[in-house]
């Protein structure tokens, strides 16, 4: 029987485990996708600007920069909101994007009324509106790190710092083999890049693994994004194969021993827990506590 060749390696396939957990990825992209309408306006407003003399089109040119501006900030924020919800131990955003996309949305408003009949007064309260409708709509960033239950702040503050520097090195890797705009290393980069975040997520929900997993995820993914800027700078010049062999051998190693390290991690916190539940089923056994389950009578 004839058989479709397909792997972790094809150009078309790769295995259902990886694309799935890459799932999370697409939707902190497609979380940005709402704020692409808002772009819009700005667009529509120097349109029907042209024909009304160069002082309200130079106006118009403004605030139409406002709005854009006000929709790209928006759509960070929106991404950078999905990655804080996804995410067991996060910051709160540095910059507070969304915030500041409804002040510029409130002021693009304002600057787009007043091109037209609207007067000082009648602007500054379309720009009003505008502003509390955007909140309405989106909301505001989120305000509070975020951190686990039973674990010292000086701790979580270890993790979030490595991850945040982790998920940095992930992004230069992305950022740079994009540029190359050949599918199959794109896809690569990315099983590896799920294989790192496996690691990143089990840190996250558990930071006694900090210090098991704080070599993979600094000074290994610095590396890894270092061997990344140098096989792009060379390969882009020349093409060769032999240098993208041994990048993609070096991703082979890479992934092997992160995925390792991290199965390693979780079967450490499954014997601590054995251990916990026995030195619990002894502790109640010495109470008198009967501990039979149906089967076992």
């Amino acid at each position: 029987m004839a058989k479709r060749f397909g792997g972790k390696y094809s150009p078309d396939g790769q295995s259902a485990g990886v694309r799935a957990e890459a799932i999370d990825i697409r939707q902190i992209k497609a979380a940005g996708s709402p704020a692409r309408l808002l772009y819009l306006p700005a667009i529509i407003l120097v349109f029907t600007s042209l024909g009304s003399g160069p002082a309200t089109l130079v106006l118009a040119l403004i605030g139409s920069g406002v709005l854009t501006l006000a929709a790209w900030m928006l759509q960070e924020g929106l991404k950078a909101e999905a990655e804080y919800n996804a995410r067991k131990v996060a910051r709160r955003p540095a910059v507070p994007r969304k915030i500041l996309a409804s002040a510029l949305t409130g002021i693009g408003a304002a600057i787009a009324a007043y091109t037209g009949d609207s007067g000082t007064i009648g602007s500054a309260l379309y720009g009003v509106a505008a502003l509390g409708l955007h909140v309405a709509a989106f909301g505001i960033d989120p305000m509070a790190d975020k951190r686990m239950e039973g674990v010292d702040m000086f701790q979580q503050d270890r993790v979030a710092r490595v991850v945040d520097e982790a998920e940095a090195h992930l992004d230069v890797m992305k950022a740079q083999i994009e540029g190359l705009s050949d599918r199959r290393l794109t896809e690569r980069v990315q099983d590896f890049q799920v294989i790192a975040r496996r690691m990143i997520r089990t840190v996250e929900e558990d930071p006694r693994d900090l210090t098991g997993a704080r070599k993979f995820l600094s000074v290994y993914l610095m590396g890894a994004r270092d061997a990344t800027v140098k096989f792009v700078d060379l390969y882009g010049r020349n093409k060769d194969a032999e240098a993208r062999a041994s990048y993609e051998a070096l991703l082979d190693d890479l992934e092997q021993n992160f995925a390792a390290r991290t199965e390693k991690m979780l079967l450490d916190d499954r014997s601590d827990m054995d251990i916990e539940i026995n030195v619990l089923r002894d502790r109640l056994q010495r109470e008198g506590v009967s501990l039979k389950t149906k089967g076992s009578e």
